[in-house]
This record gives structure tokens, sequence and C-alpha cells, in this order.
């Protein structure tokens, strides 16, 4: 699990408004692409040009230059979802679902992307990277992430109309919000009018 990368993910609002969201880990950046079922309509990785535009956005530094196949990009809703379906029983403290975990572990047994020094001193990606090698990361990161220490802070947002999912790695632990910027903003203004309509 990536807990040093501050990059996260610029998401809009219903109403168009940008805010930032940094989900605490690469994994977790996958799962505003889409999802299982009333996720479906949210639906973004459609061709290959798409999923490599999602890397190209994500924590992945320096993003790495991918040939991805449309099988490959099958795959990558298909561990998605699984991430999903797992991320939300552990919130509820709910048993994984087995079958997800299969589809986790699979991805995650393939080979990685593997980091090299380039001549100038900087990291850069070994060999050709692949769809597939982009997802056995993914789900590596999702692996020591959900057996990790911090596994007992993967939270969903506070808000009741949000369902974003995060993993809190503040120092305190107290992060309620998928940003204060978004959500954590809304409830600040909806505490302050219920304050001057309880004061009026």
């Amino acid at each position: 699990m990536d807990t040093s990368a501050t990059k996260g993910l610029t998401l809009h609002s219903r109403t168009g408004v940008a805010y930032r969201f940094d989900p605490g880990a690469l994994c977790l950046e996958l799962l505003p692409t889409g999802g299982p079922g009333p996720y479906r309509r949210y639906e973004v990785l459609h061709e290959p040009t798409d999923l490599a535009a999602w890397a190209e956005r994500s924590r992945l530094t320096p993003t790495p230059a991918l040939e991805i196949s449309r099988a490959e990009v099958a795959d990558a809703r298909r561990l998605r979802d699984a991430l999903f379906r797992v991320a939300v029983a552990h919130t509820h403290g709910e048993p994984h679902p087995p079958g997800d975990l299969e589809v986790i572990n699979e991805a995650a047994a393939r080979p990685a992307l593997a980091p090299a020094i380039a001549p100038n001193g900087r990291r850069q990606w070994a060999g050709t990277p692949s769809g597939t090698h982009l997802l056995a990361t993914v789900a590596r990161d999702a692996v020591d992430l959900l057996t990790g220490s911090f596994v007992h802070r993967i939270r969903t947002c506070a808000a009741e109309d949000c369902h974003l999912i995060y993993v809190d790695t503040s120092r305190p632990g107290r992060r309620r919000w998928c940003s204060m910027e978004h959500c954590g903003n809304r409830h600040k203004v909806r505490a302050l009018r219920a304050r001057h309509t309880e004061e009026g």
C-alpha cells in the first residue's frame, strides 16, 4: 500500500464542481472509475486509452507507457468490481466475498510493474509494461492494504449520499470525509444552517 504519495484524484460533484480526493492507496484509486450494480452507470473504463488515462491520473509515478489490450480493460473492470465488493464488505464488518478474493489474488499472482533506475538516476519502468502488469501492481497494493496495519482504517465517507472509500493514513486517524473541500464542507454548511435555524 502506498501511503507516501499525495497525488490524489480530481473528481467532480453532481453540480460539476471539481475537488480533490485522496483515497490513500493505489488500489482504492481504481474504485471511482465505476463499479458493480448501481455504480455501473459511472463506468469510464471502456477502451485501452481509458485505462491508460486512469494510470496517468493515479499515484503511479512516473506513469508507465502501457500497452493495453481490450481484454485487459475487461480484466480491470473485473478486478475493480471485486475490490469494490471486498472494501464495502470490510467497512460493514462482513466477511470478504471468497470469489472476489480469488479475483484479487489471481491478479496479484501475475508479474507486476518492475521499477528500474534510468541513466539520469530517476525511476522508470523496466521492459514494456502491459495492462496485466498494471493490474498486478494494483492487486498487490490491495493485498498489502487488506493485510496491513491500516486495514482497520478503511472507511466510507461519512456523508449519507457519498459512497467513496478511502484509507485514513493520517496520524490521528480521525478522517471522516472523502474530501474536506467537498463532503466536509457540505457538512459544515449544513451544521451552520441548522445552528442558525435553532437560534432563529
